[in-house]
């Protein structure tokens, strides 16, 4: 099911209901003693040791496998307006991947952005399925490619994608290796992994390689690798290392897309996790852009009144 223009901007005047917690939650993010802490849902935040980006990312992968998405299969001018529409809106981290093919159309988007004004996240896809062609090139190569696709000197973020299983630190050695050389030559700033099993999240947070983690997080446990009481806990451990957290599928990967009430029990849990730095979101409209801040923003202020 799909959100009309008219019930987001329904939802979006009514604002949120009853916000109670699906597991039980570390203390909030936000503090009354801690008046520095913006109460801005694109604040630039630290994510990890080497990145700063907006606490809200817009994502390119919603149902996305042989570089396309929904987002692109609306069309590359819509896709491009998205894009856009979310930098316009604050949003600074842009989050991609080979899997998804949006590399063209938001590098034809950001065109006239100034380069350091956002973060570029893409991932490389090692799985067999999943691309048009069968060779997977080494890092250091498709890295190249993506630096043209997304026609710009440097990539802020690259990350090895969807790891399964907690030996991904030793059959991607070699890719590791790769991408920490990039990182010397200065054609990456940060490295690391987007996860798919607890068992490789442990491996994340065991490796002094990793900088920064994409995980799925909702308070449901919907789309994710189990449930919260399980991931965060993990989650925790890798924060505390001083690695950055990207936090995706806080929407269930659509699931909560007609409930406004579970995107904002959702949305209170990541930031009372303590340890998700940065929610990206596949916006598909514009309209999902406006509500999610306007949800984020009342959710910040609540929780600044509570504590």
């Amino acid at each position: 099911m799909r959100y009309t223009r008219r019930t987001f901007l329904s939802e979006a005047a009514v604002g949120g209901t009853g916000l109670v917690l699906g597991v039980a939650s570390p203390a909030p993010v936000i503090r009354g003693e801690t008046p520095t802490i913006s109460r801005d849902p694109t604040a630039i935040v630290p994510l990890g040791k080497h990145l700063k980006a907006s606490r809200i990312g817009i994502g390119f992968g919603m149902r996305g496998y042989n570089r396309e998405s929904n987002l692109s299969r609306r069309g590359l001018d819509h896709a491009e307006r998205v894009v856009r529409y979310a930098y316009d809106a604050g949003i600074r981290f842009f989050d991609n991947a080979d899997l998804y093919g949006s590399h063209q159309y938001v590098a034809r988007a950001l065109r006239d952005k100034p380069r350091d004004s956002y973060v570029l996240c893409t991932k490389v896809w090692f799985h067999p399925t999943g691309l048009p062609e069968k060779e997977r090139p080494d890092a250091d190569v498709a890295v190249r490619r993506f630096l043209k696709e997304l026609n710009t000197d440097y990539i802020d973020l690259v990350q090895i994608h969807c790891m399964m299983n907690g030996e991904w630190t030793q059959t991607m050695r070699r890719q590791m290796d790769l991408l920490e050389e990039l990182k010397e030559k200065g054609l990456i700033k940060a490295h690391g992994v987007s996860c798919h099993a607890v068992s490789a999240l442990e491996a994340a947070a065991k490796s002094d390689w990793v900088d920064v983690v994409h995980t799925r997080i909702n308070h449901l446990g919907t789309k994710m690798d189990d449930q919260p009481d399980v991931v965060v806990p993990v989650l925790k451990k890798i924060h505390d290392s001083g690695k950055g957290i990207v936090g995706m599928k806080l929407i269930g990967e659509g699931a909560f897309r007609n409930d406004p009430e579970l995107r904002d029990r959702s949305i209170e849990f990541v930031l009372r996790s303590g340890c998700v730095d940065v929610m990206i979101v596949g916006f598909e409209i514009t309209e999902e852009i406006d509500d999610f801040k306007q949800r984020v923003a009342a959710t910040l202020d609540r929780l600044a009144t509570v504590a």
